[in-house]
């Protein structure tokens, strides 16, 4: 074993024991050949619990985990926009832009959230409270145009309207942040 393999990390060490927990919960849905197919809900558990994106660590110890090559894991976080690869805001806005979207304004609500947040895809505000992604579909074509932020869907969306849900974000952190000051 090289030098490198074992100062590799565990995802024992990297997750708290609810997080493996849940995993197992996954891992106990397949056969124990088959633990290639909780790698998706792992990846997800792994991104929740660090601070919301994977790194190579952290994808790696996935793999190990579920006895997987890592280069399984890293397809499965390379294609799915779902996961986040480098550090994010606290909130991620995933602004869908496919056809439907498109076709009902999406273009707008970029441009809204793009001078409102002063960031642009693929950005996080300097504050670290938004990350803006691009996205494709999330299924919600007919409340077009819609975005999800914080695994929860906006449709019908305005440049008003999501003035409006960006504003009560922050309303709502600003008052946990006094509330946990006080």
């Amino acid at each position: 074993m090289s030098e490198q393999a074992t100062a590799r990390k565990s995802l024992t060490e990297l997750l708290p024991a609810a997080a493996i927990k849940a995993i197992d919960v996954f891992v106990a849905k397949y056969p124990s050949d088959r633990k290639r197919s909780a790698v998706m809900s792992s990846l997800m558990i792994a991104q929740e619990n660090n601070a919301g994106f994977l790194s190579e660590e952290l994808m790696d110890a996935v793999a190990d985990y579920l006895e997987i090559p890592h280069m399984a894991a890293y397809e499965v976080a390379t294609f799915y926009t779902m996961y986040n690869l480098k550090p994010v805001g606290e909130h991620v806005i995933n602004v869908c832009t496919n056809i439907s979207c498109m076709l009902r304004g999406s273009k707008e609500i970029v441009e809204q959230l793009n001078k409102k947040l002063n960031i642009k895809f693929g950005e996080t505000t300097t504050d670290n409270k938004f990350t803006l992604k691009e996205v494709e579909c999330q299924g919600a074509c007919a409340g077009a145009p819609m975005c999800e932020i914080d695994k929860v869907f906006h449709e019908n969306l305005t440049p008003e309207s999501i003035n409006e849900i960006v504003d009560n974000i922050l309303a709502k952190s600003t008052a946990s942040a006094d509330k946990a000051e006080g």
